[in-house]
């Protein structure tokens, strides 16, 4: 079994690699599926730490356009610093001359002072909370390769009912279902799930297309089980603002993320 989540394939570049578009890193409907905005961006994670052979501190993704199933994305690394400890590095992500995704990241590791101020939310473990699907049904998307339970609020699956929230708040339980532990491209990939808690904020069924996302880490524990603590914060204009903080059961802070979408309001669910 793979320890990571994407086929990420290597080239006789050092600097570049590539990721073949297949149905289990998609989403969107049938005929019209495109890479998942996370995968992309876990994608170019994993890139920039085999190349620069540092760990990520922060990367933040801007997301230009689809990569369609069935296409091959390649992954430019350019290290344009590299200091003792610390690489700055930005990768383009493109199908031929098409620019589909643009990341920017520093890399390195520092000994120093270590603590965590953000706390994880109290709520029942995994084997007390609710199994959930996604609102497709998952299939062949990427959806499909995660194990989800309702921890707090209104999963998008589920009959919206009750009007807007007051909070905007959504907590969920994940864990792959190729049994992989968390690393940071995996993070990196959930990091985007800031959308499925549009619903529950609005009190309809909604989600949105990233245009963004930024995700800094914190320490990587290796845990199966990963609490999603996803917060939509406004919206205005049809762009909606959220957050995503990531734990480990035992309320160990792993990442942080923050992104910007474009509302989409979607059929009521049966």
């Amino acid at each position: 079994m793979s320890e990571h989540f994407l086929n990420l394939c290597a080239t006789h570049n050092s600097h570049r690699w590539y990721l073949p578009v297949t149905p289990n890193v998609t989403v969107g409907p049938p005929g019209k599926a495109f890479l998942f905005g996370g995968a992309g961006m876990s994608a170019a994670i994993r890139a920039m730490e085999q190349t620069c052979q540092r760990p990520v501190i922060w990367a933040t993704a801007q997301y230009l356009s689809f990569a369609r199933t069935d296409s091959i994305v390649d992954f430019d690394v350019r290290e344009v610093t590299r200091g003792n400890t610390i690489s700055q590095v930005r990768v383009a992500a493109h199908i031929g001359d098409q620019e589909i995704l643009t990341v920017n990241a520093a890399l390195g590791y520092r000994e120093g002072a270590s603590d965590q101020w953000r706390k994880a939310p109290a709520v029942p473990p995994p084997d007390e909370c609710q199994p959930v699907k996604h609102w497709r049904g998952g299939g062949e998307s990427i959806h499909a390769r995660f194990e989800t339970r309702l921890a707090s609020g209104r999963y998008p699956s589920q009959k919206i009912e009750g009007g807007r929230s007051d909070d905007g708040r959504l907590v969920t339980w994940v864990r792959s279902r190729q049994g992989l532990v968390a690393t940071s491209d995996l993070l990196a990939v959930i990091a985007d799930f800031v959308p499925q808690a549009t619903s529950h904020a609005l009190g309809y069924h909604a989600g949105g297309n990233s245009l963004d996302n930024t995700v800094r880490f914190g320490r990587i524990t290796p845990t199966d089980w990963i609490l999603c603590d996803i917060r939509i914060e406004a919206i205005e204009n049809a762009i909606t603002h959220g957050s995503i903080h990531l734990f480990s059961p035992d309320g160990v802070l792993m990442a942080t993320c923050s992104q910007s979408l474009i509302l989409r309001v979607h059929a009521p669910q049966a």
